[in-house]
């Protein structure tokens, strides 16, 4: 998705730094602080955001990414004014709503007509403007039988919808959205969807934090990786979102990667990537796109017919996707010692999105637990839609409704 690259700044981030100082001790009464200033002195400290600096222009959905503990939610609380940055400076042309933790600006004591003149009055709308944007408020979070009662009694998911249906009404310029879609069923997440499509259509600033990278790449612009507060790389959704897959399973930790590994050493896994119909190298593939997944073996002994068998696992641990040789017309073939050999499996990549994990197992025929090489979560691969799915796969389909034939019923005597 293209940016608006005419428009003029509407947030820009210069330098940002940001330290949490965490005493050893807490003082939980003015008489414990002043009695044991010297001791709460102490303690460690945590840099949240480091040099930090970006702009966002006008009309373009921005993705902040990373691990927990990256900062991301802590540049977007400095951007809404509940932080104060340590060092540089960070402006903001237009009004500014937030919608970044759940059921702040809420009262569990009150029911859900209160609260959302409450919390609609919080981000800028008048109590006037809030009660006439009710029945529209409730109408999408889906809480026309629950408004008398208390929110303390509300789930998670009935908060969330409630607070993102009030959020927005507010008549803001920016937005700044935190995990949004991290509570609420499939329906609420499309609804979310929709929102989001309708926001960019009226120009909207939106700084959205995430860690569904296919949200990132459907919507974002351009999308900012954090990592321990650093910025790690910022531009395309696409590539970014591969930065951040990467971050979360790095070459560099063999040791746990070697866990995962097992087998004889009679054949082994060289290499295995996934690349797209022109030969590039990718990990990021939307529903409808053809992935070539290659891998590189190699046998240290003569072997006839090794099961090969790939396997690509969600993150609930499911394996939605798996091929084998045994299934194959005439099986995987014959090799001898010093052989190597490249694996070419191509697929059109219609799994439901989301991340899964890529696994590769070598095993001599006759038993698929005599491991030559086993190699679980070699790699991530992400899967993306240009709208909402469910289930485990999206398969190519068509759907049509017409008018039903007339059915002409006969009398028997």
């Amino acid at each position: 998705m293209r940016a608006p690259a005419t428009a003029a700044p509407a947030v820009v981030v210069e330098g940002v730094s940001k330290t949490f100082h965490m005493p050893a001790e807490q003082a939980h009464t003015l008489k414990e602080r002043v009695l044991r200033a010297r001791h709460l002195r102490g303690g460690s400290s945590f840099v949240a955001l480091q040099d930090v600096s970006f702009s966002v222009r006008q009309g373009e959905f921005f993705g902040i990414v990373g691990r927990n503990g990256s900062g991301k939610s802590t540049l977007l609380k400095c951007l809404a004014g509940i932080y104060r940055a340590d060092e540089g400076r960070m402006l903001a042309a237009g009004r500014v709503a937030t919608f970044i933790e759940l059921g702040v600006g809420f009262n569990p004591d009150l029911a859900a007509r209160d609260n959302v003149v409450l919390n609609a009055t919080m981000l800028g709308l008048s109590p006037a403007a809030a009660r006439a944007r009710f029945d529209e408020i409730i109408a999408f979070a889906e809480l026309e039988e629950f408004i008398d009662l208390k929110l303390k009694n509300y789930s998670s998911g009935m908060l969330v919808r409630l607070a993102f249906a009030t959020a927005i009404q507010a008549d803001a310029d920016i937005l700044l959205i935190d995990e949004v879609l991290a509570v609420g069923d499939a329906a609420f997440q499309q609804k979310c969807f929709d929102v989001f499509g309708r926001l960019q259509d009226e120009g909207r600033t939106i700084l959205f934090v995430t860690h569904d990278m296919g949200t990132v790449v459907r919507f974002c612009h351009r999308a900012l990786l954090l990592d321990h507060g650093r910025m790690v790389a910022i531009g395309d959704p696409e590539l970014v979102s591969e930065q951040y897959l990467r971050l979360n399973f790095p070459e560099q930790e063999e040791e746990e990667r070697g866990q995962l590994r097992s087998g004889d050493g009679s054949a082994t896994i060289q290499q295995a990537w996934t690349e797209d119909a022109g030969g590039g190298r990718r990990t990021t593939f939307l529903t409808t796109e053809h992935c070539i997944f290659r891998a590189r073996i190699s046998f240290a002994e003569d072997i006839e017919q090794p099961n090969i068998n790939v396997v690509w696992v969600n993150g609930q641990g499911q394996n939605v996707f798996a091929v084998s040789t045994l299934a194959e017309p005439g099986g995987s073939g014959s090799f001898r010692a010093g052989d190597v050999v490249e694996l070419r499996l191509s697929f059109v990549a219609s799994l439901a999105p989301g991340e899964y994990k890529v696994s590769m197992v070598l095993s001599r025929p006759g038993s698929g637990l005599d491991f030559m090489d086993r190699w679980e979560q070699m790699f991530s691969m992400l899967i993306t839609s240009t709208h909402a799915a469910g289930g485990l796969a999206e398969l190519p389909h068509e759907l049509t409704i017409e008018p039903a034939p007339a059915v002409r019923l006969e009398r028997t005597a």
